[in-house]
């Protein structure tokens, strides 16, 4: 059974599920299994805790899917019982990350550092004191290397939680706004200032990585 790609497709498949059909069971794994892990992990920081929470995740689904009401799409579902799941693992290692914390996820660093922009003695006063590079500008090479995705994996494992969580859904994931507001709880003003923040953090990183090479 291929993914589903619709509406009619996702009912198609929510049936398969609770006839119990192994092929549609194995489907859904092999389409979010992957993504489900790395969510996990953005919680627990242990591979083998992310692991047991998909497993756990999976026995919840199939338990659960006769009272699947369709107000969210199965997606949104299944990820949100991932999260629960995997803050519920955290207490246990005590590291949790309430979503109320998410609101209000400001560790005081700046997005930008102020020394980018000009004092009031400047020329322009608050303007750049220098502009950021633009990647368009860098050879595609340079941007897609390994010790340059090293780079930005570093730099989002520093990020605080909230906005780790959105950037690596909205940009390590593929995933639109709506849905990382259905699953993580957020406003849709929430979601774009904790991407903004993060998405500013990593590129002044990789603007530091360049200029060194």
């Amino acid at each position: 059974m291929e993914a589903p790609t619709t509406a009619v497709d996702e009912r198609v498949l929510i049936a398969a599920l609770r006839d119990r059909d192994e092929t549609a069971f194995t489907a859904l794994i092999e389409e979010h299994g992957p993504s489900m892990r790395r969510f996990a992990l953005t919680f627990v920081r242990s591979g083998a805790v992310a692991d047991d929470v998909v497993q756990e995740v999976w026995i919840v689904v199939l338990r659960g899917i006769d009272r699947f009401e369709g107000r969210s799409s199965l997606k949104t579902w299944l990820f949100q019982i991932v999260a629960n799941t995997a803050k519920t693992r955290a207490v246990k290692e005590a590291r949790v990350v309430p979503f109320s914390s998410l609101l209000d996820d400001d560790d005081g660093t700046p997005a930008v550092s102020p020394d980018r922009f000009q004092g009031p003695d400047g020329v322009h006063p608050g303007g750049w004191t220098s502009f950021p590079v633009p990647w368009e500008r860098l050879p595609g090479e340079q941007l897609l290397s390994n010790e340059t995705r090293a780079v930005i994996e570093a730099e989002i494992a520093r990020l605080p939680d909230g906005q780790r969580l959105v950037i690596t859904l909205r940009d390590m994931e593929g995933w639109p706004a709506d849905e990382v507001c259905n699953v993580l709880e957020l406003t849709e003003t929430n979601q774009r200032v904790l991407l903004h923040r993060a998405r500013s953090r990593v590129r002044a990183a990789l603007e530091r990585h360049f200029v060194e090479e």
